[in-house]
């Protein structure tokens, strides 16, 4: 946006990319309930773990009224439409497991759906924008933004490590509002050539960044991870990368060929984005490739907030003309909390994919029943894989190298 590119720091705006300095991109006060006509929808959406295991999902879809998404009138509505949606169909394409997925899924589902997703600009799957960021309430509106107070608008099988899961990442995202809301400070101060107003804008990030590292170590408090591997992980499973679905999904009423789309990632949220962009971390062309897809499962607003700090002037070609200590030092302890934040990222998937995986093969090896636990009932041809679809710890650690290599060479060791 024009706004963002001016040499005039003060109208670099968050509001303009629908961010809030409070959330960030996380969506405030999400409603919980559709106009009537919605109905259908919702009583399917807030059954699903029932349905799921009573088998018992598909035939209510199957039953369910084409309704029109022309009555969905404001952004929020919109929002729970797709977050519901998504859900449904989630569920609708893993009731079954790996080998009972559909070729197609119903137009009553199929149509209302991609008009939703069309009309906010997302694709029609289950997002990070969805799952995370529009999936919440407090349960005492006055109360705080806390585990405690936090429930799910609409779940997912899973149990209560579904709620960690969803709640402990929307509290990842929480703690990072504070450095989105920075970045403005950052751009301005560059502009006016203040080396001190951004050393002190990339502290307060570094402390932000400090905060969603210790907010993520809440996920092996509230999430098991046999019931993670063996349960959650395939409903945040796509169709595109998976060998489960090599052909995609026809949408039907919509597409007559099958569709490819990404299952969720932590790759769709916006904030590891700003920061690579602003801290100018460049990722080799495997990884960026994918990263750049990523966005387009992001809400276009934030997908263009990104985009835009990309066409900003250098920070490190600022920090090297400035030849200040202050900046320097803050440019340097930004990039390491950021490098240590993925480095803990990578521990935490190894713990609730990489171990998981391999007690699934031993499992198998030794030819154990399929009732021994969770973990034996998880789909074998996702293992070692993101639900985005990418070998998860080969990509996680390339990108956690590329940032160590873009700024630590240098003072690494001072900052340890």
């Amino acid at each position: 946006m024009a706004a963002a590119k001016t040499h005039c720091g003060a109208s670099f705006s968050l509001d303009a990319y629908h961010v809030s300095e409070e959330f960030g991109f996380i969506l405030p006060d999400p409603l919980d309930e559709l106009p009537p006509y919605y109905q259908p929808w919702m009583d399917v959406a807030l059954r699903i773990p029932e349905l799921v295991h009573a088998r018992e999902l598909r035939a209510r879809v199957n039953k369910m009224p084409l309704l029109s998404s022309e009555f969905l009138q404001k952004h929020r509505e919109l929002r729970l439409a797709h977050l519901a949606l998504s859900m449904v169909t989630m569920g609708y394409v893993w009731q079954e497991g790996e080998g009972g997925t559909v070729e197609m899924l119903p137009c009553n589902l199929a149509v209302p759906y991609w008009e939703v997703s069309q009309r906010l600009g997302l694709p029609p799957i289950l997002t990070h924008a969805d799952g995370v960021l529009a999936n919440w309430r407090k349960k005492d509106p006055e109360g705080p933004f806390n585990m405690e107070n936090l429930e799910l608008l609409v779940r997912l099988p899973g149990g209560d490590s579904v709620q960690g899961f969803f709640l402990v990442t929307l509290l990842v995202e929480l703690a990072g509002a504070p450095a989105v809301a920075s970045i403005p400070r950052v751009i301005d101060g560059v502009q006016r050539g203040d080396a001190e107003a951004v050393a002190r804008a990339l502290e307060d990030i570094s402390q932000s960044i400090q905060d969603m590292t210790d907010a993520l170590k809440m996920m092996q408090v509230y999430v098991e991870p046999s019931v993670f591997y063996g349960i959650m992980r395939i409903y945040l499973s796509g169709w595109k990368d998976n060998p489960c679905m090599p052909r995609g999904l026809i949408y039907e009423g919509v597409h007559a060929e099958p569709l490819q789309y990404s299952g969720g990632s932590a790759a769709q949220s916006s904030l590891l984005h700003c920061f690579d962009e602003l801290l100018g971390i460049r990722h080799e062309t495997q990884n960026g490739d994918f990263l750049s897809r990523m966005r387009n499962y992001m809400p276009p607003a934030h997908k263009r907030l990104i985009q835009d700090l990309s066409a900003q002037p250098p920070l490190q070609e600022f920090a090297r003309r400035q030849a200040d200590g202050q900046l320097n030092r803050a440019l340097q302890l930004c990039a390491a909390k950021l490098l240590a934040f993925r480095s803990y990222h990578i521990n935490v998937v190894g713990r609730f994919i990489s171990v998981p995986a391999a007690r699934a093969r031993q499992l198998r090896q030794q030819r154990r029943g399929a009732g021994e636990d969770a973990v034996s009932r998880a789909p074998a041809a996702l293992e070692e894989r993101g639900t985005g679809g990418s070998g998860v710890m080969t990509f996680l650690k390339s990108v956690r190298d590329q940032t160590k290599q873009a700024f630590l060479p240098e003072a690494g060791k001072d900052v340890e």
